[in-house]
C-alpha cells in the first residue's frame, strides 16, 4: 500500500491537519518516485509548516486553541509515521529532519511529549542505528545561547539509550561520538535550571538510562573492546556525577547518585582509586589511546571527571546506602589512607577540585571538609606504614589544595565550616614534612591577596617556630654546641623567616605596606619579628641572623621607621575627622602602632649593645 493511500484513509475537519496531509502526500509521492529535488523541497516545506504550528503554541502558552492545534497536528504525524505499511524509503528520508521538528512540540504539553517520544521510538524501531546516532546528536547539539527546554532533549536521550542497544559493530566509536553531545546538554541544563525544576532530574535519569545501555553493550564485548568501552562509561558516569552535584540541595540528588554509584565497580573504579586519582588516570589513558588524532580535545569534553571522582566518595561518606551501591567499605578506605602518607597526599590533591569549584554548593564543601577531618583524625605518624623520603612531586598538588581550602575559609558565611576548614588546613599542613612545609607556607603568603589570610598564615609560621623552640629547649638549653646544632637542623629558625617578614613590611612592589588595608598582615608580621627577636635574645642564639648588626640596621631603617612614618602620618591626617569610618580605621591601626613601637624599642636596645 502506498503512503498516499494511507493518507487518504486519515480524515480530520481541522484545516491545519488537512494542510499537513497535503504536504505529507507531496513528500510521499516525490520520495517514492525518486525525485530528489522535489522530495527535498517537500521535506523542507513540511519542517517549516511544523515549526509554524509549534511556534504558535509555544509563543502563547495560554492560548488553548493553539495548543489543541499542535496536539492534533502532532497526532496526525504520529498516525502517519507509525503505519506498518509505510514505505521504508519515506521513513528514511523523513528521519533526517522530522525528529528535530516534532521535538519542539514536546515543550507544549505532557501529552505532546508522550507522542513525540512515540514518534522517536518509531524511528528507532525502523531506521538504521548508524544513521540515527548522528541525527539525534545533531538534534541535541543546539548552539550555545540557544538551548531549549528539557522536554525538547528528553526524547532524543531516551532514543539514544535504545539505539545504542541496536549497534551491530564499532560500538566504541559510535558511543564515543554521542557522549560529548549528551554531556553538553546536561551541562547546559544544569546551569540554566534551578533545583526545583523536576525536568532537569528527568534528563539525568535518562542519561543514567544511557549509561545502563552502554553497560549492556559492554557485556556483549570481550577483551580490549570491552575494556575501552568500560573506560568511556567510567568517564561518562563521573562527569554526570559532578554535573548532578552542582545543585544547592545536595540531598535531592542522592537518589540519582545512588544509581550512578552502581556503575563504579563495573568500570573498575574503587573509592581509593578515585580519591587518589589513579583509577581516573587509568581510564583517561585507555580512552586517549583510542583517540589517536584528537585525544586531548576529546578528553576536554570531560572537564569535571576529577570533581566527579572525589564527589563519588564524598557522597558515599554522606550516605551509607550510596557506599553500599558502590560496593565500598568506608572503614577500609580510612585505614588505607591513614596508613599510607603518599595516598593521603594524593587524596588531598584530588579534594581541591571540590574546594575550588565555584559551581558546587557550600553544603558539599562542608561535607568534604568533614571528610578531610575524618581521614586526618588521630596520630597519623603512628599509623603510617610508608616512609616518604622525597615528596617534591606532591608539593604542587598540596600547595593547590591548601589554596583551595583557603578559599573556603575566606568566602564561607558559615562560622562552623570556617572553623573546621581552618582545622583541616592545619592538619594537612602538619602532614607535610618540615622542609616543604615552610616552602609551602612562604609560597602561600607570597600569593595571598587577602590581608586576613596572610595574617593567619604568618601566625602558622610563628606557631611552627614556637613548637620547634619548645622541642629545642626540652632537649637541653644553655649548651652552646647544642644550640648551634639545633640551628643547623632547624628549618623554620633560619634566615628565610626574615625574608618572610620583609615580604610584608617592605613589599616587593616597593615602599611600606598599604594601610589600613593590610593592617592584619602587618600586625602579624610585626608580632613574628618581635617573637623571633625576643626568643633569639633570651635563648642566646642567632639562628635567623636577626641579632646581626646588619639585619638590625636593615629592620630599623627599611622596615620599622618607614612604617612608623606611615602610621603617624595617617593619624595626623585624620586627627580631627570624627566620621565613623575614619574612627574605625584609626582604631584598627592602634594594635599595629603598639607592636611597632615595641619592635623599635627592642631593636634600639640591641643596637646600643
Amino acid at each position: 500500500m502506498s503512503s498516499v493511500k494511507i493518507l487518504e484513509e486519515s480524515s480530520s475537519a481541522n484545516p491545519l491537519v488537512l494542510r499537513l496531509q497535503q504536504i505529507l502526500t507531496s513528500c510521499s509521492r516525490s520520495i517514492e518516485t525518486g525525485d530528489l529535488h522535489k522530495s527535498g523541497s517537500s521535506v523542507s516545506e513540511l519542517v517549516n509548516y511544523l515549526d509554524s504550528i509549534s511556534d504558535a503554541a509555544l509563543s502563547d502558552t495560554s492560548n488553548e486553541e493553539s495548543r489543541n492545534n499542535a496536539l492534533e497536528v502532532l497526532s496526525e504525524i504520529h498516525l502517519y509515521i507509525c503505519q506498518p505499511l509505510l514505505d521504508q524509503a519515506v521513513v528514511d528520508a523523513l528521519s533526517f529532519e522530522l525528529p528535530k521538528a516534532v521535538a519542539k512540540f514536546a515543550c507544549v504539553s505532557g501529552k505532546c511529549l508522550e507522542i513525540v517520544e512515540s514518534i522517536v521510538n518509531q524511528f528507532v524501531a525502523t531506521c538504521s542505528p548508524r544513521d540515527l546516532i548522528p541525527i539525534f546528536c545533531e538534534a541535541l547539539d543546539v548552539p550555545s545561547g540557544m538551548s531549549k527546554a528539557p522536554s525538547y532533549y528528553a526524547p532524543f536521550l531516551s532514543g539514544l539509550s535504545k539505539v545504542f542497544l541496536s549497534i551491530p559493530r564499532r560500538h566504541f566509536e559510535q558511543v564515543k561520538e554521542a557522549v560529548p553531545v549528551i554531556l553538553s546538554v546536561l551541562k547546559a541544563m544544569t546551569s540554566e535550571l534551578d533545583d526545583e525544576d523536576t525536568n532537569s532530574e528527568d534528563l539525568f535519569a535518562r542519561a543514567i538510562s544511557i549509561a545502563n545501555s552502554i553497560q549492556t553493550v559492554c557485556g556483549k564485548l570481550a577483551g580490549r573492546l570491552n575494556e575501552k568501552l568500560r573506560a568511556l562509561l567510567g568517564l561518562f558516569v563521573l562527569q554526570i556525577m559532578s554535573l548532578l552535584c552542582m545543585r544547592e540541595k545536595v540531598s535531592s540528588c542522592l537518589t540519582l547518585v545512588l544509581q550512578l554509584s552502581h556503575f563504579l565497580p563495573y568500570c573498575g573504579l574503587s573509592y581509593l582509586g578515585l580519591l587518589t586519582g589513579c583509577d581516573v588516570d587509568t581510564i583517561i589513558d585507555i580512552v586517549l589511546k583510542e583517540c589517536t588524532e584528537d585525544g586531548d580535545d576529546y578528553i576536554s569534553c570531560f572537564p569535571y571527571v576529577k570533581h566527579g571522582a572525589s564527589l563519588a566518595v564524598i557522597c558515599g561518606h554522606m550516605s551509607n546506602t550510596v557506599a553500599q551501591s558502590a560496593e565500598e567499605d568506608l572503614t577500609v578506605l580510612k585505614d588505607a589512607l591513614q596508613s599510607n602518607q603518599t595516598k593521603r597526599w594524593q587524596a588531598v590533591g584530588m579534594l581541591k577540585h571540590i574546594f575550588s569549584s565555584a559551581n558546587l554548593p557550600w553544603e558539599l564543601k562542608k561535607h568534604t571538609i568533614n571528610f578531610l577531618l575524618w581521614i586526618m583524625d588521630g596520630n597519623l605518624s603512628e599509623k603510617c606504614n610508608d616512609e616518604v623520603s622525597d615528596c617534591s612531586s606532591y608539593v604542587p598538588g598540596l600547595f593547590a589544595s591548601l589554596q583551595a581550602i583557603e578559599m573556603v575559609i575566606m568566602y564561607t558565611s558559615d562560622s562552623v565550616l570556617r572553623r573546621n576548614a581552618f582545622n583541616s588546613f592545619k592538619k594537612v599542613l602538619a602532614d607535610i614534612p618540615t622542609s616543604p612545609r615552610f616552602d609551602i607556607l612562604k609560597a602561600l603568603i607570597a600569593n595571598s591577596n587577602s590581608s586576613s589570610m596572610t595574617a593567619i598564615l604568618v601566625d602558622c609560621v610563628r606557631e611552627e617556630m614556637r613548637m620547634e623552640n619548645c622541642q629545642r629547649i626540652s632537649v637541653g638549653h644553655d649548651e652552646f654546641l647544642q644550640a648551634e646544632k639545633s640551628c643547623q637542623s632547624s628549618l623554620f629558625w633560619s634566615a628565610d623567616v626574615l625574608e618572610l617578614v620583609e615580604l610584608i613590611l617592605r613589599p616587593p612592589k616597593g615602599g611600606p605596606p598599604a594601610l589600613p588595608e593590610d593592617s592584619d598582615a602587618v600586625l602579624s608580621a610585626l608580632n613574628l619579628y618581635r617573637f623571633v627577636l625576643i626568643t633569639e635574645s633570651t635563648g642566646k642564639t642567632n639562628c635567623t641572623g636577626v641579632l646581626s648588626k646588619n639585619n638590625l640596621h636593615k629592620a630599623y631603617n627599611e622596615w620599622l621607621l618607614p612604617l612608623r612614618t606611615l602610621v603617624t602620618g595617617i593619624e595626623a591626617e585624620n586627627k580631627n575627622d570624627y566620621d565613623q569610618l575614619v574612627v574605625d580605621m584609626v582604631c584598627a591601626l592602634n594594635p599595629v602602632e603598639l607592636v611597632l613601637y615595641r619592635c623599635i624599642e627592642l631593636v634600639e636596645e640591641k643596637l646600643k649593645q
